[in-house]
């Protein structure tokens, strides 16, 4: 299943992984890009819902905010070691 997703969002992680210049990965990485990932979900759904009904300007943090969540979403939850230390910009 989980190759079925990756190959799914292929087009967030291949980008991500197709670098052979070093990196430095530790588990904390992921733990924190999946933390920061339902935060700022968390964030783009309240803003939505306080949203509602008045100037819908307030889509724009809600599109920002969520595709945050979602690409850190992805990364952390499908992408390889190397794809996480290139979202924190990690190297040796």
């Amino acid at each position: 299943m989980k190759q079925q997703f990756r190959a799914l969002f292929s087009f967030i992680l291949t980008p991500l992984e197709s670098s052979t210049a070093p990196y430095a990965y530790k588990r904390s990485h992921r733990v924190a890009l999946l933390i920061l990932s339902v935060l700022f979900t968390f964030l783009a759904s309240a803003v939505f819902i306080v949203g509602q009904g008045k100037d819908p300007v307030y889509l724009i943090p809600v599109i920002l905010f969520g595709g945050v969540g979602f690409l850190g979403g992805i990364v952390g939850l499908l992408g390889t070691e190397r794809a996480v230390a290139k979202i924190w910009g990690t190297k040796p």
